[in-house]
């Protein structure tokens, strides 16, 4: 039987975890068996550089964190090692960064599922979230979007003004 003490460490531990789950826009559980410790490193600092957060948890603390954030359908999930990213505000980074390790890594980096707003999503779904652009890429597109038909109105008055000039002249 575990002490007080320990008990007690968990069960904050698992209090954190669930706060942490339901302000995070989004994340990722993946099985992370077989990275080597280099790699793991590196996309640890990819991770954080970008404003993920990704640690190493057990089973049975996420699942007792899930049910108390609000989020079903992880279980599938748990089982073997497990690691999870947490992002508060971009749901695409976190994605993003892992599928683009686990195509590296030869099936030793792979993705179980994910979750977003407090919703579990299928691996599949967490793969789609990882092929769409970044926030800044769609930013800059939807700019383009809006400057377009200012653009070619811009231009179609000069063409106007000309053949006018041209008829005047």
């Amino acid at each position: 039987m575990p002490s007080e003490s320990v008990l007690a460490q968990k069960q904050k531990f698992v209090d954190d975890l669930a706060e942490k789950l339901k302000s995070a826009a989004g994340g990722v559980l993946v099985d992370y068996k077989g990275i080597s410790v280099e790699d793991d490193t590196k996309l640890r600092k990819d991770l954080r550089e970008n404003g993920v957060d990704y640690f190493v948890v057990k089973n049975t603390l996420l699942k007792r964190a899930a049910e108390k954030a609000g989020i079903d359908g992880l279980e599938p999930a748990l089982s073997g090692t497990t690691a999870i990213a947490i992002s508060n505000e971009d749901i695409i980074i976190a994605p993003k960064l892992l599928y683009k390790k686990a195509e590296s890594s030869d099936g030793k980096f792979s993705i179980k599922l994910g979750f977003v707003d407090g919703k579990a999503i299928s691996k599949e779904e967490v793969e789609a979230y990882a092929k769409l652009p970044s926030k800044e890429t769609l930013l800059s597109q939807l700019v383009f979007m809006l400057q377009s038909p200012m653009q070619r109105l811009a231009i179609a008055i000069n063409e106007i003004a000309k053949k006018n000039d041209e008829q005047s002249a």
